[in-house]
């Protein structure tokens, strides 16, 4: 298969021109010290639509002809891919039909409507959405447009590259999350293009990792399961055309936990006061958890930021335990005036913050004249939560269960 050029994506770029952000590059200070070198993050969480997905859209769409334009677009996506499309085909005058799942969230599904696509919810899942996609794309003659696979996707994506290099150019390892394969595809491109010794580092969650496998196959493989709170990336078998472009010119893959990924979420929030996707930290992930990995200065893409507020909340309730930020504790308390208030006396010395506190009376394994105090507390951090344990049960306080 012929891989993507350094012309097609300077021209790819060339058709992105004050329609895809040039967006930022931020220095990370504190993730840089855990490196031990300069950190600095791809902003793509600040790209129009919120992600990358515009660039690699919009050269596709702007590729297809007269005839192909009037029959339409159509695509399947959980939110970021539907956005790039349905902004894209609203700039040049193309009409798109846009499947989802049923389970889109609702601020993806609002957002990609008010780009002007015509959204349709098929299937409990992403496959079957896609499935209705392709009907749809025989049925009605609409250019059906995959999220990754696809030579003018990759170039499109591969303009991030081309924007890191003019950033940054001292940059010695470019660090990105991936799902189906067409950004880090089109980096990879166009990076290795004219600098060979940059080493480029595509990130998955450790539970939707299809391309360890599929590189040891020699071939894409489709997992059977992507159970990750990465939506984004959460893609079981790569596509052929970001395949040949991997496994040639990309130099490894990394796996990241979902732990990693909630603390490299609230990582950006806190230190960075960005807003990003679970599957758009696997970079900074990867750099938590495997810094010895790469070479400063380091690039991190950001490759998205869409994410629904519920679950942003979730997550930095998730980030802050596995950051030992969080203890959640049951404690058993005899019933009478005074033993709460003891308890709440205590933690207020060990400097705990209280979240959350409720009472039960009701338990088969508590006796007569207990209570059991469910108190959730936010800590200082690992050795404050263990701390906090140590000097309850010190004090003569029971604990049942902790978190």
């Amino acid at each position: 298969m012929r891989l993507v050029d350094l012309g097609q994506i300077r021209a790819a770029g060339e058709t992105l021109a004050g329609i895809a952000r040039r967006t930022p590059i931020e220095h990370c200070r504190v993730l840089g010290a855990h490196c031990g070198g300069e950190v600095f993050f791809k902003c793509e969480n600040l790209q129009r639509t919120g992600s990358f997905k515009l660039r690699g859209a919009y050269v596709r769409l702007h590729a297809l002809d007269e005839v192909r334009r009037a029959a339409g677009v159509v695509a399947a996506s959980a939110g970021n891919h539907a956005q790039g499309v349905a902004l894209a085909a609203s700039l040049l005058g193309i009409h798109a039909t846009v499947f989802m799942p049923e389970s889109v969230p609702l601020p993806k599904l609002a957002a990609t409507k008010a780009y002007g696509a015509d959204v349709r919810l098929r299937g409990a899942v992403l496959a079957e959405a896609m499935a209705a996609a392709r009907e749809y794309a025989l049925r009605t003659g609409a250019e059906f447009i995959h999220p990754y696979d696809h030579p003018d996707i990759v170039a499109g994506q591969g303009t991030v590259g081309l924007e890191i290099l003019a950033q940054l150019p001292a940059v010695r390892s470019i660090v990105v999350p991936t799902g189906g394969g067409g950004l880090v595809a089109g980096i990879a491109a166009a990076v290795k293009a004219e600098h060979p010794q940059i080493k480029v580092l595509a990130v998955q969650a450790e539970q939707a990792a299809a391309w360890p496998v599929s590189l040891a196959a020699g071939k894409p493989v489709r997992l059977a399961e992507t159970p990750t709170m990465a939506d984004g990336i959460a893609v079981g078998e790569p596509g052929p055309v970001p395949f040949a472009h991997v496994a040639a010119l990309v130099d490894g893959v990394l796996t990241v936990s979902e732990e990693a990924l909630s603390r490299a979420l609230l990582l950006c929030l806190e230190r960075a006061k960005l807003v990003v996707e679970p599957a758009g930290v696997a970079s900074v992930a990867a750099l938590l958890e495997h810094p010895e990995q790469v070479a400063s200065p380091t690039v991190a893409v950001l490759s998205g930021g869409n994410i629904d507020p519920l679950l942003l909340l979730q997550l930095i309730q998730h980030g802050m335990s596995s950051a030992g930020r969080y203890l959640s504790l049951r404690v058993r308390l005899p019933d009478r005036p005074g033993s709460l208030a003891g308890l709440l006396a205590k933690l207020g010395e060990l400097s705990a913050n209280v979240l959350d506190i409720e009472h039960s009376r009701i338990s088969g394994a508590l006796a007569v004249g207990e209570v059991d105090v469910e108190i959730s507390l936010e800590t200082r951090g690992p050795e404050h939560r263990e701390n906090v344990v140590i000097e309850l049960e010190s004090a003569g306080f029971t604990i049942v269960a902790k978190r």
